[in-house]
């Protein structure tokens, strides 16, 4: 099955083959994805970063077959760039460049060229500092559903930003990583970087944040924000009250957590 890179900023994935269909989440310039059907001018597909499932629209779409073994890398900021037709393109954080050439400052997206600014260096794609300081790259971030870009991004996609930046998948949607890692019992066991996962009446994960330190949450809630966590859930102080009831603490594993709070 042939596998193709994505040369639009974003592309939205929806649940069906329409426009009026739910926007589930996004694929991102340089990521990959196979087409496993179409409808009129809908491909289905499904995603080679975290095997996400859904629809897109072909009438604008701009993808390029992908190169055997090729391995992107991922901006960790806004990146201007050019196609090689002139066209402005704005890359944001979470998408991905392949052999880029600081000297000459371009890089490619799977057999399409992109040429950059004077200033496009390994900044661009160098990993420093805590997951807290990453996360709190994205403050105020305004809160899209189905987003996974600083611009409009929603909870399950800020966590999974934050951990693409620092070279780890995990899965899409909150109740997907809340099974991802490993569990700790305890609050006061957390490290930064460990997920709160929070869940509704019914019992069912519908949220999920990431300590930034001892009794603060950073979490997609309107907006990407900073918030009181405590055993019961996130307190907003301007509500007075609990927003969110916490269920599960998850730590992801095959990265090593920020030290002690």
């Amino acid at each position: 099955m042939e596998t193709f890179v994505c040369c639009n900023v974003f592309v939205p994935l929806r649940s069906g083959p329409s426009h009026r269909s739910e926007m589930l989440s996004q694929v991102l310039f340089g990521e990959k994805y196979r087409i496993t059907d179409h409808v009129g001018h809908w491909y289905k597909i499904e995603t080679l970063f975290d095997n996400y499932s859904g629809w897109i629209d072909t009438d604008h779409l701009q993808h390029s077959p992908a190169v055997p073994d090729d391995k992107g890398q991922v901006l960790n900021r806004s990146l201007l760039c050019h196609k090689e037709d002139g066209t402005r393109m704005v890359l944001e954080a979470g998408c991905e460049v392949y052999d880029p050439d600081f000297e000459k400052a371009r890089f490619r997206a799977g057999g399409s060229f992109f040429s950059a600014g004077s200033g496009f260096d390994n900044s661009y794609l160098m990993v420093s500092g805590s997951l807290a300081d990453t996360a709190l790259k994205f403050i105020n971030c305004p809160y899209i559903w189905g987003g996974r870009i600083p611009s409009g991004i929603d909870c399950s996609g800020f966590v999974q930003l934050v951990y693409k930046i620092r070279g780890i998948n995990i899965p899409r949607d909150s109740w997907q990583q809340a099974e991802a890692g490993v569990s700790i019992s305890f609050l006061e066991e957390t490290l930064p970087g460990d997920l709160l996962l929070f869940d509704d009446e019914r019992g069912k994960i519908t949220h999920v944040g990431m300590i930034l330190s001892r009794g603060l949450v950073i979490h997609a809630s309107g907006r990407v924000r900073i918030d009181t966590i405590d055993a019961q859930g996130i307190f907003k102080k301007e509500k007075g009250g609990y927003s969110h009831k916490l269920r599960t603490i998850r730590r992801i594993t095959g990265i090593q957590p920020d030290s002690d709070l």
